[in-house]
């Protein structure tokens, strides 16, 4: 076992002396570090004894009674400070704080070097080496036998648990939500307590660090393979878990969530391909409810959300829609998901929450979706999601439901908007069909460069009389007149109405 505060100040040849936190002399001494560093908690991980010249002494007590309060938060075992060097006068506030705490303050005999306290902390500890490398032993040893299925993660927990002699939480940091569909939530207290931080738990930006909260020492430490995934470990009795046994608890956790990752994306894969089919009219419906069914969303009670990305934003849609499928298993939603034309298309059980849709897409992202249809009606539920996202985006929601909530551009449903769509742009998508021409595009840059022929002709790589050329055989194809405001307004509806749906 690792030497006690209490044994080190009992080595003769040291010739430390106990100043106050006497009823903490029992507390085990994991390591000696020293730092003259002016927030010296920050360098602690658990079970260290600080050691300082004294240039880490706030001169005033106020700052003092702070600085052991820091440490007794962060998990320092003692602090000892160098006699005779640069430490200001210590305070009867300081020295009563660290009776209170308790944290065991020692004095460093002038002129004792501390690589010698250091050194018989270090050889007191051999032992406790050989029993930390056991225990990291049997850490990796649960991963090997815990199998790479998702329904062995809590078991995972629990026995990692069991060795830690401590309770474990996976959780995500931005919404402290368990990172597993199985997982346990945080004790209220902790739920409480960081709620309003959400997303800042690791207030200091660490990625292994104790808190102390409502009396009890708590570890937020970062999971490496998984940038929002954190593990909270809360210990049963001290001495705490080792920082060492710990860090290799995240990396087998990490690990196994990786596992369990790689065959949710085996099971994405098969659902994009089946939803392509689907969509593309390729499947009759038995087979699209045997297979429906496969993936956890029923075949006759679903909903089709289509989902894009702020367009203002620079990354991608694709990118950052890329891991809602998961964000959905992680919320204990079923569902099946295809990324078409930089929209995600996903279909889940149509009793779903909104408010869960909206957190796992994210925030820059907008919704839209359709009403709740079967097998038979998946082709009309896609029109009617990319409907309800078109007026989604319109009316800067993050979520609309098709047939609810506000129109868009006055139009009630798809059905008027392909009408309009057909009625205005048919004839130019019959001209280019046969003629390959480039009407279509050269018509929305005509719009978006506010109708200057010279701004299109540069957008495009065109010369200017090419585009006028083009400007007026889309009025000959359309019989409209393109100089009238309000065929301009007519285009430009059929225009959004058309990319909204087939983008």
């Amino acid at each position: 076992m690792a030497i006690t505060v209490a044994e080190l100040v009992a080595e003769p040849q040291l010739g430390l002396t106990l100043l106050a936190g006497d009823t903490g002399r029992d507390n085990r001494i994991t390591w000696a570090h020293t730092s003259d560093l002016p927030r010296l908690w920050e360098w602690v991980t658990g079970g260290e004894l600080m050691m300082t010249n004294g240039l880490s002494i706030p001169a005033d007590a106020e700052g003092q009674v702070a600085l052991a309060e820091a440490l007794m938060d962060s998990g320092a075992s003692a602090l000892a400070i160098g006699e005779k060097m640069h430490a200001p006068p210590l305070t009867q506030e300081f020295l009563a704080a660290c009776d209170r705490l308790p944290l065991p303050l020692i004095n460093i005999p002038y002129p004792l070097p501390f690589i010698a306290i250091a050194r018989s902390v270090a050889e007191s500890s051999l032992l406790e080496e050989s029993r930390r490398l056991r225990q990291t032993a049997r850490v990796y040893d649960l991963l090997r036998t815990a199998g790479a299925s998702e329904d062995h993660w809590q078991s995972l927990v629990q026995r990692l648990a069991t060795e830690l002699d401590a309770e474990l939480f996976v959780v995500d940091r931005r919404c402290l939500h368990p990172w597993h569909p199985e997982g346990q939530r945080l004790p209220e207290f902790l739920a409480d307590e960081w709620a309003p931080l959400s997303g800042q738990v690791s207030l200091a930006g660490k990625n292994f660090q104790w808190h102390r909260i409502r009396g009890r020492h708590v570890l937020t430490m970062d999971i490496p393979t998984h940038a929002n995934a954190l593990l909270v470990v809360l210990p049963h009795s001290e001495p705490h878990p080792d920082a060492v046994v710990l860090l290799h608890a995240a990396t087998v956790l990490g690990l196994q969530l990786s596992r369990i990752v790689l065959s949710l994306e085996g099971r994405h894969r098969l659902a994009g391909e089946f939803l392509l089919q689907a969509m593309d009219g390729r499947l009759g419906a038995a087979e699209m409810e045997s297979r429906l069914s496969t993936f956890g969303v029923p075949p006759e009670d679903f909903l089709l959300a289509s989902m894009s990305a702020n367009a203002s934003t620079t990354t991608n849609d694709g990118d950052k829609l890329a891991n809602v499928h998961i964000e959905l298993w992680r919320h204990g939603v079923a569902s099946a998901s295809l990324k078409r034309n930089s929209r995600l298309h996903v279909v889940v059980p149509a009793d779903v929450p909104d408010d869960i849709l909206v957190h796992c897409a994210g925030a820059d992202a907008a919704i839209g979706i359709s009403a709740p249809a079967g097998v038979a009606g998946i082709q009309r539920a896609l029109q009617e999601s990319l409907w309800a996202l078109g007026s989604a985006r319109a009316n800067k929601l993050d979520l609309a439901r098709y047939a609810q909530g506000p129109s868009w551009l006055g139009l009630t449903g798809f059905e008027e908007g392909t009408a309009l769509v057909r009625r205005l742009l048919g004839p130019i998508f019959d001209y280019e069909q046969s003629q390959e021409g480039d009407l279509l595009v050269t018509l929305k840059t005509y719009l978006d460069s506010q109708r200057s022929w010279q701004k299109t002709a540069a957008a495009l790589f065109a010369h200017r009389q090419t585009i006028i050329y083009r400007i007026r055989k889309i009025g000959e194809l359309t019989g409209l007149d393109m100089g009238e405001t309000s065929t301009v307004a007519q285009l430009w509806f059929a225009l959004q109405i058309h990319e909204a749906m087939h983008r």
